[in-house]
């Protein structure tokens, strides 16, 4: 059985900031505690990778979608794989040999209340959405993974995250290992002020965190196997319609909006250049429209 594990680092407990815990020291990031942060991720990840073996997984990769990389290839469980960039795009290394995905340290997406360090792709982002379904960057690559006919079956990040993969993709095992505590969702600031918006949670110890990530990453694999390797995936119908609003640099300047159009790939639609315009009518409501459809595979 293969398992495709992908990480990030903004959902892992204890990390606090951005600036400080997920990049390394340069000009725009003083990045003091960046190399503690990269291993909190690993040893998360490594309870996953335990709870998988646990539960009789043999083949294990896991992918560093982190920007500026979240793992630590020494301190990695020696029975996984690791993978890190994806040249062709999405879905970023992930192809029908994979029996499941799940994912670690993810947070949830741009401007969604009680999250922590929320956003979708950069804090340049207000929202994404596929034919009217806003999603993050775990609804990017669930979607992707739907295509191919790949469930997702667990995720650990932050509470805020875990209900948003909950409503996505129905029965998804979760774990929340912290709480964000900004009820603002920050849909009106400009990028700097965004950036340093979402900073407040509560945190589990993470000791505590890595052994609930195990006990369910293992439940997870057992309840998948016992259900013949069936589980949800997450499906919209065609044809696909990227829109995508940006915050500005400054107050006082336009959101910027993007739409992208593909008839039958929501794989090649998420990989369409992007070339955002000025926003000159009033941005879109607050996305709700088409529920999608987490279907068996």
């Amino acid at each position: 059985m293969r398992i495709y594990v992908v990480t990030d680092m903004e959902g892992v407990a204890g990390l606090m900031d951005s600036d400080n815990w997920c990049h390394a020291p340069s000009e725009a990031h003083p990045g003091h505690y960046y190399e503690l942060g990269k291993q909190l991720l690993t040893e998360e990840t490594n309870a996953v990778v335990d709870g998988l073996c646990e539960a009789g997984d043999d083949d294990i990769v896991v992918a560093d979608g982190h920007g500026a990389g979240g793992i630590n290839p020494l301190l990695l469980d020696r029975r996984a794989k690791l993978m890190r960039g994806c040249p062709e795009g999405w879905p970023c290394g992930l192809d029908p040999s994979y029996d499941a995905v799940v994912w670690v340290g993810q947070h949830a997406k741009a401007c969604t209340p009680y999250a922590h360090l929320a956003h979708t792709q950069s804090m340049r982002y207000i929202d994404l959405s596929i034919n009217g379904v806003s999603i993050g960057e775990f609804g990017q690559l669930a979607l992707c993974a739907g295509e191919l006919g790949i469930p997702g079956i667990f995720v650990a990040g932050d509470e805020a995250f875990c209900r948003e993969a909950q409503a996505l993709v129905s029965g998804i095992v979760t774990v929340a290992v912290k709480q964000g505590r900004q009820p603002d969702p920050g849909r009106d600031l400009h990028l700097v002020a965004y950036a340093h918006h979402n900073l407040s949670a509560v945190h589990m110890h993470h000791s505590v965190a890595c052994e609930a990530i195990r006990v369910q990453a293992k439940a997870a694999l057992i309840q998948f196997i016992a259900a013949g390797k069936h589980g949800n995936v997450l499906r919209l119908e065609p044809p696909y319609e990227r829109v995508t609003l940006l915050r500005p640099d400054k107050p006082g300047e336009p959101v910027l909006i993007d739409r992208a159009m593909h008839a039958s790939s929501v794989i090649a639609v998420m990989n369409m250049p992007m070339t955002p315009q000025p926003c000159l009518t009033p941005p879109p409501a607050w996305p709700g429209g088409p529920r999608a459809h987490a279907g068996g595979r």
